[in-house]
């Protein structure tokens, strides 16, 4: 099993130094949080370009946890990466000047995560860097991630993996204790956390995608039609903006 784990990991480390090669770009960028989906992501990156070419930006907001920088800034530090912080909330404040402002979790929440991602980017433009994506699959089948915002970048090196295939990764690689026990959280709001939002457990979500992949994506219990209703409902996500000009020269040819 360590073996398995040890060829997977070193594949990820394989396809993130592809991409840098082929990209012609001098590092890569993304958002650490202080969680653990971030702190793999980094390790990955760190491990297969080296430290000295990887940038972690810690992006809090007035609502965020201070303890959550810390984290990540010690992580930052003990796999040998730059780490740079900066504050969402004059860019947060500026949005509020919109008129009809609705100050709403939910608008607010995905809001935040666009422009964290726009910082990012900017960063990536100013050093010529990769963005690297900080989403698992659990996530990412779920739609919890935000369009244009934490779903967006040049690589995704931990995708395709579960939330308990990043538990195991980050045993292997050596990520702090204290942000593998921490409670996944997106840091949109106070008090804010993944498992409280979705209504589901990481446990039960990976159990349940995993069952309905083995069964071509029927449901045999309450929590795998959940999961699978939440699927079906977050599809767009997952896929490419249509092509309307294709699909009007097709009606065309009918």
């Amino acid at each position: 099993m360590a073996a398995d784990l040890g060829c997977r990991l070193g594949q990820i480390e394989q396809m993130i130094r592809y991409a840098y090669w082929n990209s012609g770009c001098t590092g890569i960028v993304l958002g650490v949080s202080g969680g653990i989906d971030s702190a793999v992501a980094a390790a990955f990156c760190c491990r297969a370009i080296g430290p000295k070419k990887v940038l972690g930006l810690s992006l809090p907001s007035a609502i965020s946890n201070l303890k959550d920088c810390k984290d990540a800034a010690t992580l930052c530090a003990q796999l040998g990466m730059e780490h740079r912080v900066v504050s969402i909330e004059p860019m947060l404040e500026g949005f509020k000047t919109i008129p009809d402002y609705s100050p709403s979790r939910y608008l607010t929440g995905n809001l935040m995560a666009r422009i964290r991602m726009a910082v990012i980017y900017y960063h990536a433009n100013l050093d010529h860097r990769l963005v690297c994506g900080t989403s698992n699959r659990s996530e990412y089948m779920l739609g919890y991630c935000t369009k244009f915002g934490d779903n967006a970048a040049d690589i995704q090196p931990i995708i395709h993996m579960y939330k308990d295939e990043i538990y195991e990764a980050a045993k292997e690689l050596k990520i702090p204790d204290h942000i593998v026990k921490k409670a996944p959280s997106a840091g949109l709001w106070e008090g804010q956390s993944d498992e409280s939002e979705i209504g589901l457990s990481y446990a039960d979500i990976d159990a349940s995608l995993r069952a309905l992949e083995r069964h071509q994506w029927k449901a045999t219990t309450p929590t795998e039609e959940k999961v699978l209703a939440l699927v079906k409902k977050s599809e767009h996500k997952r896929l490419s903006a249509p092509d309307l000009l294709a699909a009007l020269q097709n009606c065309q040819n009918i």
